[in-house]
């Protein structure tokens, strides 16, 4: 059995009391053997991983995910304190939220279904995937010893296909809707810090930014150019008969703005651009009413963006915070980036996509554990010394400044096996030769 190290117990065990004694012995197993395991995180590997081959009773491990009761709701409120306290004590709460697909086969998945493969498809080239769809809520906030912001997975939620709700009789749930759950569920557990939301254009739905806008959520999307935008509704006058109006004259479409001689434009220097240091780009904004007949009226500072040397095509943002600066709105959605980082990591180092449960409760929980595994991992990296956890592993045709989440995660695997007692004498500076 594998020893718990003593700088990584006090996170660890912070979870213990959302399960039953008998289930978190076999909860704390699988958790360091999901950070230890390479390859595949089936139940099997970490058992092995963690000096368990032979045990009879295995099946006690399958029932951790399948059957024992505990709340992963409870659990990514816990993961959510941690994070907060270490990573972002103050200030806004810069959370990012987007859906991912998990490649999954096999008819006993009942909530598969066949969607577009962002990954692989393009313009002018459309891909499907059958699946699992997740949507997932991220802290975005900057690791120091990475030197940039990392997407921190808390809370991941299954979106199951059409087919799936129609099949028993339940009503199918919009992926807007599964956001609004999951970013108001966020807001009860913060209720005194001011929470900003960034998504992609997926997230851009009148409906959705009236919803966080009611519970004091700052959203950020971005905006399509021809979107209908209005001045806000004169004020009523005395004696008027009629419904109050909800918006006033049209404005005209950002894509006139963009060709018009007359817009403002003015030049700003944006830190963090996707990967490739500082990016100097031209900027327009002014305030609008976004409305849509039926829909909700929204409030919205849109922000007009455009490349001075032409390596992108202009694109537009929106705020529903009027106040906002737009150097800062323009900052926060550069960030929404690393959420596609997280995903590809966890692929590549957590194992997601080769899972291999059958049952729905094990298939809903499984997949959020994987994600959030990425969050722990930098939590329990924290804890360790600068030295350890800032080392970066590199070649000689690929130098790593800083360190990425690999060897985050190798930094951690390496504290546990040494509390293992898997330490090597070090080098003697003068060896003597031995005798013939």
């Amino acid at each position: 059995m594998l020893r718990l190290p003593t700088r990584f117990a006090a996170v660890i065990l912070s979870f213990a009391p959302l399960f039953f004694q008998r289930s978190w012995r076999h909860a704390e197993v699988l958790l360091i053997g999901a950070i230890l395991a390479p390859g595949k995180r089936t139940v099997t590997s970490l058992l092995r991983v963690a000096g368990l081959a032979r045990e009879r009773r295995f099946v006690n491990y399958h029932r951790v995910l399948s059957r024992a009761a505990w709340s992963s709701r409870a659990a990514s409120r816990l993961l959510l304190g941690h994070l907060i306290q270490v990573f972002a004590p103050s200030g806004p709460v810069v959370l990012g939220i987007d859906d991912t697909i998990e490649r999954r086969r096999g008819k006993r998945i009942a909530a598969k279904g066949i969607y577009r493969d962002p990954v692989r498809s393009s313009h002018g080239h459309f891909v499907k995937a059958s699946g699992l769809r997740w949507i997932s809520l991220m802290l975005l906030a900057p690791v120091p010893w990475a030197g940039r912001v990392w997407a921190l997975p808390f809370l991941t939620a299954l979106a199951p296909s059409e087919r799936y709700c129609r099949v028993r009789g339940l009503q199918h749930k919009k992926l807007t809707d599964w956001a609004r759950q999951l970013v108001v569920q966020a807001r009860r557990w913060l209720p005194q810090r001011e929470i900003v939301v960034v998504g992609d254009s997926g997230f851009a739905a009148l409906e959705l930014l009236a919803a966080l806008a009611h519970h004091k959520v700052t959203s950020i999307t971005r905006l399509r150019l021809d979107a209908a935008l209005y001045d806000p509704a004169p004020p009523r006058l005395p004696g008027t008969n009629g419904r109050p109006r909800t918006k006033g004259a049209r404005l005209p479409n950002l894509s006139k703005v963009l060709a018009s001689p007359g817009a403002a434009w003015q030049r700003i220097t944006v830190p963090g651009w996707y990967g490739e240091g500082e990016r100097s780009v031209e900027i327009c904004t002014a305030t609008a009413v976004w409305r849509h007949g039926g829909m909700p009226i929204v409030p919205i500072r849109w922000v007009l963006i455009r490349d001075p040397q032409q390596r992108f095509t202009p694109q537009a943002l929106l705020c529903t915070d009027l106040h906002r600066a737009p150097e800062q709105i323009l900052g926060w959605f550069v960030q929404r980036w690393q959420l596609e980082v997280t995903f590809q990591e966890t692929r590549a180092h957590l194992g997601v996509e080769t899972q291999r449960q059958w049952s729905d409760l094990a298939i809903a929980r499984t997949t959020p554990c994987l994600l959030a595994l990425f969050s722990l991992v930098t939590l329990l990296a924290a804890r360790l010394r600068p030295a350890e956890r800032e080392a970066a592993a590199s070649s000689a045709w690929y130098r790593k400044p800083r360190p990425t989440f690999s060897d985050t995660l190798a930094a951690v695997r390496r504290h546990i096996w040494r509390e293992q007692g898997l330490l090597t004498s070090r080098r003697s500076a003068h060896s003597a030769k031995p005798r013939p």
